[in-house]
Parts: C-alpha cells; structure tokens; sequence
C-alpha cells in the first residue's frame, strides 16, 4: 500500500542543504501497524510529512495505493489527505467551542460528504463516546478528547490512520487505553502509522522502523507486542 523508493528530502536553509532523509526505501503492507522511531533530528517528522502527502522527497518516490505522490497538484494532495489519510495528533487539534460530535463530522464538511450526522455519532460509538457527542471538548478528559479525535480521523473510512505521539499529551492509564484502540482499529483492517520517541507507545506496534540522521538503521517485526497474546 505504501512504498518508498530511494526517497531523499532536503531543505534549503539560507546557503545550508539540510538532508532531512537520505535514500530512504520503506515498504508498508496493507493491514500493518508500524511505529517510525528516532531521536531529535532523525527525520521522523519528514517522514510523517512525506507520507501525510503534507510534503513530497526532493529525490526519488512515494506511491500510495500505486499512486506516485510526487506527481499530484495541491488540489489533489489535499483530495489524498482527506479520503485517505486519518490524522491523529498529539494536542487533539479539536475546535474548543464545538461539540465532539461537530469536530467530527468536520472532514466530511471537506469533503463534500452528505449523511455526517449519522456517520459522525456512528464513529463515536465506535470509539466508546457514544454518550458523549454533545459534549464540548472542555468537558472531556484528554484521553476522551483523543477518542474524539480518532473518531474525526476514521470517519472518513481512510485506508491509513497517521498518528503522531498521539499519547504524548496523556497519563499512563489514559496512553494504554488509546493504544489499544489503535490496536482494534488495526485488528479491523486498518494500517495504522505510529511517529513516536516513546518505547512503550512502540511495544504496541507490529513492526518498529528506526531512524536516525535521516536514514533507517532498524526495521524489525515484534515479536511481543504488548496488549497482544
């Protein structure tokens, strides 16, 4: 579903080249749960842009679905991250004065989707906020308005779910509930993308892609996965 070939992204910084990722080749089957690790400057961040469909390499591909990223106009882009990229943050991203319910039906407002009401409710009960989706994002806990948010990110039946440190923000109790909804949401059929530095968060994942100084030195299967028997 996903694959990189030889993927190189470098910023221009004044008179500097900065060679975010170098001749990066990764392939993620579909149905997959993969965590990308790697310190600060390792190039975890490009890489989640790069497959978001938020950026594109300097050098070499990325297909998604057999589609070549790097060839897509803005329009389309957006089109890609609407239909089929569910993003998850580590701040939630939810519109403070909105019901749970109305942040959720906002990427269907995007994507010209009609019977949001209903798919909406439907993706919070989905996640357990079924009594919840008139609820204000301030009268949440934060793992209730990370629920939210992963409600907003598969509501759109996406093919890929991008989650970025999405417990970064949560207590301990609260980062194990949200990873094992990201397990189920996996167990259904969806490739779920984890970006995180935190190896508990990673235990949860089926493989664990490691970066540093923009270049995989790791990529390995779990065979312990935590949550899984």
């Amino acid at each position: 579903m996903i694959e990189l070939e030889k993927v190189t992204k470098i910023y221009q910084m004044g008179e500097v080249e900065l060679r975010a990722l170098n001749n990066v080749s990764l392939k993620i089957d579909a149905g997959d749960m993969v965590a990308i690790m790697g310190p600060s400057g390792s190039g975890k961040s490009t890489m989640m842009n790069m497959l978001g469909c938020l950026d594109i390499p300097t050098e070499g591909t990325y297909r998604l679905d057999g589609v070549d990223v790097g060839t897509l106009r803005d329009n389309e882009l957006a089109e890609i991250r609407n239909r089929k990229i569910g993003f998850v943050f580590q701040a939630f991203n939810l519109i403070p004065r909105t019901s749970a319910v109305r942040n959720v039906e906002l990427p269907m407002v995007y994507a010209g989707i009609g019977n949001r009401r209903v798919r909406a409710t439907d993706a919070l009960e989905k996640v357990g906020l079924g009594d919840r989706v008139k609820h204000l994002p301030s009268e949440l806990s934060g793992g209730q308005q990370q629920r939210v948010a992963i409600a907003r990110a598969i509501v759109t039946d996406p093919v890929m779910i991008l989650a970025d440190e999405p417990t970064g923000n949560l207590d301990t109790a609260s980062t194990v509930e949200i990873m094992k909804l990201l397990v189920e949401l996996n167990d259904s059929g969806r490739t779920v993308i984890l970006i995180t530095h935190e190896d508990e968060v990673a235990a949860f994942a089926k493989r664990v892609v490691m970066l540093r100084d923009g270049e995989i030195v790791r990529d390995e299967v779990q065979k312990h996965r935590t949550g899984v028997s």
